[in-house]
């Protein structure tokens, strides 16, 4: 089963429910995040036009990535029926992306985006608002008392959702080594997966998140192959 292929799958599974700063969001095995208490649905890092922003660069891929991505969203709009979706930044792979998007796919994008308070937060791979489509763009949003932005701030003084980091976590056992992205957070931070099929991600324990989350109750939420598995950072692996 290639990793699109269980991304479908996975779309199936039930979401875990934990905290941040007091308010209660769903985990989605998908890679998204549901608040509940406001119908709302976030999903980070959709990276859409990659394929085409490295073909613009000489280098070939698949072009098959934007619209994968955004079957997987549309699954995962479908279970939750959110009134308002916020994508986290880097929703473009580049600031061509939004402008040169086949007209398929758009029409695809603009029908996830009907009738619902879309948000656009600037990433550092698009931040100019999208060419040709509707929505908000804004640089971070302050909403039902969590702040979301692309990137993590130095030092949240309230409840945070951010990105840009794309968290893997690594756990051994059994004789062999696991690796899958996460949702990481220590009650107080969240740090979401990248959900665009294409992308990559960075361990937790490695560098680019030094001093990210109170080390006593940073946690993984981690993607596995049947749903959503919590484990604390101490029992995850460099």
């Amino acid at each position: 089963m290639n990793m699109i292929q269980r991304r479908y799958k996975l779309a199936d599974q039930s979401g875990m429910e934990t905290g941040i700063n007091g308010v209660a969001v769903v985990c989605d095995p998908s890679g998204v995040i549901y608040i509940p208490a406001e119908q709302m649905l976030v999903v980070s890092d959709l990276h859409l036009e990659k394929g085409a922003a490295f073909a613009r660069r000489g280098m070939m891929l698949p072009p098959y990535d934007t619209a994968a991505t955004l079957s997987l969203l549309g699954m995962a709009l479908a279970r939750y029926q959110p009134r308002r979706v916020i994508a986290l930044g880097d929703s473009f792979h580049d600031r061509q992306g939004a402008a040169f998007m086949p007209a398929g796919v758009r029409d695809t994008l603009a029908a996830h985006m009907k009738h619902r308070d879309w948000i656009w937060i600037a990433g550092n791979h698009d931040p100019e608002p999208p060419v040709g489509l509707e929505g908000q763009t804004l640089a971070q949003l302050a909403a039902g008392g969590l702040l979301f932005r692309h990137e993590p701030s130095a030092r949240p003084n309230q409840g945070e959702i951010a990105g840009h980091l794309h968290p893997v976590a690594k756990v051994a056992g059994k004789g062999r080594n696991v690796r899958a992205a996460c949702f990481a957070t220590d009650g107080m931070r969240m740090i979401m997966p990248s959900f665009g099929v294409t992308t990559g991600g960075m361990n937790v324990l490695g560098r680019a998140f030094a001093n990210m989350f109170a080390v006593e109750s940073a946690k993984a939420y981690i993607i596995g192959v049947s749903g959503i598995f919590p484990l604390s950072f101490s029992a995850l692996s460099h």
